[in-house]
């Protein structure tokens, strides 16, 4: 029973789009030439008792793959900042499940994931902390966590899939906080359109399963990006993080070249970007 307990996770709203980011991550995995080697998600997937079929339906293997590109453009950004500061820290806010580290780490960084408290004794139960890697139970926008980071050695910030489930002047904030604690470090985030902020407000968007995307209050278009800049002084530079080439025709032929066209830009679902501080 014990055991069963363990394995078992229940999880609402925000946190709980950490399982559903989990199972697209797991279903890429499988797939032959997948563009994402992640067994620590397929074991994770294999392990806990949640009814992942049921509650998103099972994947869909252009999106599925969509998401696995977007993890890994930041865990290039993550190896590029680990190639230059190998003692280096980085920063998870609300990674959830996020199997990143075991991607990518060096053998010697030091890791912080700052996590709401019921997504940390998930993390506690599935991913326990070990040796360089720790977990701090509190929201990201509890902004303390910062005098728990050693800046001396290089700091990487990241947050994949939080900012958009922020106010608009909560992410100004979260930034604007990282830009005047952290001199010289750098940001990878993730962010919406507003036309993908505007459906999730408005409750249109919904699996057949029925399960609906917390609301995403944030949207930023990628016409838009250059406006970070103004988040804070200390913001020298704010650009967008090119996504691999995936396979098949239209992750490998077509997506790279809609990339490129004005008139599409704002309506992907997502991009990634890289903030970086004076």
């Amino acid at each position: 029973m014990a055991e069963d307990e363990d394995r078992a996770v229940r999880l609402s709203g925000v946190p709980e789009t950490l399982l559903w980011n989990l199972w697209q991550r797991a279903y890429e995995a499988g797939q032959p030439g997948t563009v994402l080697e992640d067994p620590a998600a397929v074991d994770l997937v294999r392990r806990i008792d949640y009814p992942f079929a049921e509650t998103f339906g099972e994947p869909n293997a252009l999106l599925a793959q969509g998401h696995a590109l977007r993890v890994r453009t930041f865990d290039t950004a993550v190896r590029a900042f680990l190639a230059e500061h190998p003692d280096g820290t980085v920063v998870t806010l609300a990674e959830g499940l996020e199997t990143q580290y075991w991607r990518v780490d060096n053998g010697r960084a030091r890791w912080l994931a700052v996590e709401l408290p019921e997504t940390a004794e998930v993390r506690a139960r599935l991913l326990p902390d070990e040796g360089r890697r720790r977990t701090l139970a509190q929201s990201a926008l509890d902004l303390t966590w910062r005098d728990e980071v050693d800046p001396e050695r290089g700091v990487l910030v990241t947050a994949q899939g939080l900012l958009m489930y922020l106010r608009p002047e909560e992410v100004r904030e979260l930034i604007a906080a990282c830009a005047e604690r952290f001199r010289g470090a750098a940001l990878v985030f993730d962010a919406v359109p507003k036309w993908f902020s505007a459906r999730t407000l408005s409750g249109g968007m919904r699996t057949p399963q029925g399960y609906r995307p917390p609301p995403m209050p944030w949207g930023l278009d990628a016409g838009e990006l250059s406006t970070v800049r103004g988040f804070h002084p200390r913001i020298r530079d704010v650009r967008e993080l090119p996504v691999p080439r995936g396979r098949g025709l239209y992750h490998a032929v077509l997506a790279p070249v809609l990339r490129r066209l004005p008139v599409v830009r704002n309506m992907r679902p997502t991009m990634t970007a890289v903030a970086r501080f004076e």
